[in-house]
């Protein structure tokens, strides 16, 4: 049974289309990388999955929720289940980086004992118990990227949507990322990493979506 499925998906930012039926289908705990050129619409595939907008026709469904059938009041209770990281981190500057990742949790009405376990956790898992008092403007790039990831997946998601996440690292620091998403993934997390680093793409092999004239096609690397 699908995990998650696109079908017949179509949008459109006012009259530029960006999708013309888009289908895709994922079982839980899977790995895909999407990629295609810039202005393609990967960022707007993931926008679509974590419902942030809905399709012009067709439908999303993530998790056991429809675009067609979510209440704008459900939409929280699915964020809360699927982790986002971002080519720019999105970190808050004015917190420290406990304080970064414990927010989610406090939001979500976590106790003060729960969230500071899990938090610890996710910063050991991530090789950041160290900094955890340290500010993000006191972190490098990588580690600003770790952080961000730490915080999208303190809850347990059970899917993650990375995009672009080694785009502004260099390519040792952003093979360190793409190692971290493997063991989430092997966790069980479904991870949908959107990129245009094909080096990537060869050195740890998954799934490919490639994103052009509106099309999501399945695609093989070439040997």
């Amino acid at each position: 049974m699908s995990f998650i499925e696109i079908k017949d998906a179509e949008f459109s930012f006012d009259t530029q289309r960006v999708f013309n039926q888009i289908n895709l289908e994922m079982k839980q705990g899977e790995f895909l990388y999407l990629v295609g050129q810039s202005g393609s619409g990967k960022t707007t595939l993931l926008r679509l999955l974590y419902m942030d907008i809905f399709p012009t026709s067709g439908a999303v469904s993530i998790g056991g929720y429809s675009s067609t059938t979510i209440k704008k009041s459900q939409i929280p209770f699915l964020r809360r289940k699927v982790g986002v990281i971002f080519q720019d981190f999105k970190l808050l500057e004015d917190r420290s980086i406990y304080d970064n990742i414990a927010f989610v949790l406090h939001v979500t009405g976590w106790k003060t004992k729960d969230i500071q376990k899990a938090v610890l956790s996710v910063l050991k898992d991530v090789g950041l118990s160290h900094k955890r008092s340290n500010f993000p403007h006191e972190l490098s790039g990588g580690e600003q990227q770790r952080v961000a990831l730490a915080r999208a997946i303190v809850n347990d998601p059970f899917v993650l949507l990375a995009d672009e996440p080694t785009g502004n690292l260099d390519p040792t620091v952003g093979m360190e990322i793409i190692k971290l998403l493997e063991e989430v993934n092997k966790r069980g997390t479904a991870v949908i990493m959107a990129t245009h680093n094909y080096g990537l793409v060869k050195k740890y092999p998954h799934r490919i979506g490639q994103l052009s004239d509106g099309k999501l096609l399945e695609v093989q690397l070439k040997k």
